[in-house]
């Protein structure tokens, strides 16, 4: 290979992939995945079990934030294996995205509008914040977020751990809440937990947290909320995270303590009811801790989890799913075309038409992850098995694709159950769900120049 080979080709790659931070934020999580599933193969990290599609499922829903695990993480792993999940947790809470920027910066490139778009469209919807700045808020919030919560878990954990114990539980169990990941030492999450009021209020506050979105974190720390008429300075994005947030978590409590006041919270106190239910429903914003058992619950309760699953945090967060931000604008619009209004109006603003045609794009695109997904999963697991010895199993299999997209963690206990191959395929859908849709078609697709004319319309009957 002669050398100007080589540098032609190093230009095709430097152009293609270099010099675009969504293409090379999905290069960098495949990085990081690679890299943490060698490490967790070693043996300083597991025992002989662990298989290399276990070991590459753990990396990626590590990295990813997810949760969904098929070996238990408080025994299958050593010390070292642990610190190894609890790093690529941390990774992938922080945002390859936001660690491909800085390597952009450092190598004095700035980024192509496109990629600057999809760096604003991750952390920020304002052009004020540069990459590095947005760096450096990320990195400040994170550190006192995790800080204080890893400081209140402590005292918590103490009385049942030697310091240095409940020092390393504490810090494993912020980080993993703070970033939605829903990873836990305990082999039943924190279902042993459920009764302590510190422990349930301290994680579901760092789930909140992580699933606002570092813009809403940093206008918050901006414009405190005990200021007059703080909340009309806040930008509508924060509006419609914050009030969303509230609407999802309070309906969610709501829906829960009704389906299952008799049910799976039948064994608790009253308060401890309400608790229960509260954490489930925080829980859902992509975060998959459970002090509930899962596999118990009514049907319509799981499918109800569907839903909230699907839908996720906000836009720039550790969370997943299509977004709150993308079911609020898009239930604006049909309720304004209800109203006759030609465009969405919400706090005294109009939503714009681009941010709408994201929203329809990234719903549109994560509907079609999940039906692919799921039914290759059902090919995979059932094959051609008759639905009267299947029942039951199409629910639980579209249960862990969702959580699975929206990188939430929680399970019917199904996962632990999949053959290799629907491992494989959670795996894939893993770290699609964790990009984004909208991102991976920014990454593989070429923005290329709009057409200068178009074709005569024409009208077509709907409904």
């Amino acid at each position: 290979m002669t050398k100007r080979t080589v540098e032609k080709r190093w230009f095709h790659f430097h152009r293609a992939i270099l010099l675009s931070p969504a293409r090379l934020s999905v290069a960098g999580f495949l990085a990081i995945i690679c890299l943490g599933t060698g490490l967790l193969m070693l043996p300083a990290a597991a025992g002989p079990d662990l298989t290399l599609v276990d070991a590459l499922f753990t990396a990626t829903s590590a990295s990813c934030v997810t949760g969904l695990i098929v070996v238990d993480t408080g025994t299958a792993f050593t010390l070292f294996g642990q610190l190894v999940i609890l790093a690529l947790i941390q990774t992938g809470g922080l945002g390859i995205m936001t660690l491909s920027t800085l390597l952009v910066l450092m190598a004095g490139r700035r980024p192509s509008i496109t990629g600057r778009t999809a760096i604003q469209d991750a952390y920020t919807h304002s052009s004020d914040r540069t990459p590095g700045k947005m760096l450096l808020e990320v990195v400040r919030f994170v550190a006192i977020i995790e800080g204080i919560g890893a400081f209140i878990l402590f005292f918590c954990f103490l009385p049942d751990y030697p310091p240095a114990q409940a020092l390393y539980i504490s810090v494993f169990h912020s980080v993993s809440a703070f970033c939605n990941a829903g990873f836990s030492l305990f082999s039943d999450s924190l279902a042993g937990y459920r009764d302590n009021w510190a422990i349930n209020l301290t994680v579901c506050g760092l789930i909140i947290s992580g699933g606002l979105g570092f813009l809403v974190l940093t206008e918050l720390n901006l414009r405190p909320l005990q200021r007059r008429r703080s909340w009309s300075r806040l930008s509508l994005h924060s509006k419609l995270v914050l009030s969303t947030t509230a609407i999802l978590l309070a309906s969610g409590t709501l829906l829960i303590l009704f389906l299952e006041w008799n049910n799976t919270l039948a064994p608790l106190s009253l308060p401890n009811r309400f608790l229960g239910a509260f954490f489930q429903s925080t829980t859902l914003r992509t975060a998959g801790f459970n002090t509930l058992p899962i596999g118990d619950m009514a049907n319509v309760t799981l499918f109800l989890f569907i839903i909230f699953m699907f839908i996720g945090g906000g836009p720039g967060s550790c969370a997943g799913g299509v977004k709150i931000t993308t079911m609020a604008s898009l239930f604006l619009t049909g309720l304004s075309r209800f109203r006759h209004h030609y465009r969405p109006q919400v706090f005294f603003r109009t939503i714009d038409e681009s941010s709408i045609s994201r929203a329809m794009a990234v719903m549109l695109t994560g509907i079609f992850i999940i039906v692919a997904g799921t039914v290759l999963l059902l090919l995979s697991e059932l094959g051609n098995v008759p639905h009267a010895e299947s029942r039951a199993k199409f629910l639980e299999w579209l249960f862990e694709m969702v959580s699975a997209f929206g990188t939430v963690g929680l399970s019917t206990g199904a996962t632990a159950d999949l053959t290799s191959p629907g491992r494989v395929i959670i795996t894939a859908v893993m770290f699609m769900g964790r990009l984004s849709p909208l991102v991976v078609a920014i990454a593989v697709t070429r923005m290329r120049t709009p057409p200068r004319y178009h074709y005569a319309s024409e009208r077509i009957m709907i409904g």
